[in-house]
């Protein structure tokens, strides 16, 4: 499954409904390290339904990222029943990614 594109008009909706762990990647289509980043989040949603992957391109969504309170990209964060358990900035490996999943 492709990564699910976040909004503020679907976010409740996708995140709040959640059952599993959700990976929120924001990014920038003008981001090198966020290009780097982007083929390890989209083989983590193809590879592991066990977990919700989502992107956010901050500047279409500045609400959002004000909200995450996003100063540098690629920023992930993970969420459980709503809540943040971890965050990373910079590029991370898909090893690194699946141990913040995995808190």
């Amino acid at each position: 499954m492709e990564p699910i594109k976040l909004s503020k008009t679907n976010f409740n909706e996708v995140v709040a409904a959640a059952t599993k762990p959700v990976l929120i990647d924001f990014y920038a289509t003008w981001c090198g390290p966020c290009k780097m980043v982007s083929p390890v989040i989209d083989k983590i949603s193809r590879e592991h339904d066990e977990y919700v992957v989502c992107k956010v391109d901050v500047d279409q969504e500045r609400e959002l990222a004000y909200q995450f309170g996003i100063s540098s990209i690629p920023a992930l964060f993970v969420l459980k029943g709503g809540e943040i358990v971890n965050r990373a900035v910079g590029a991370r490996s898909e090893a690194d990614i699946l141990a913040m999943l995995n808190v």
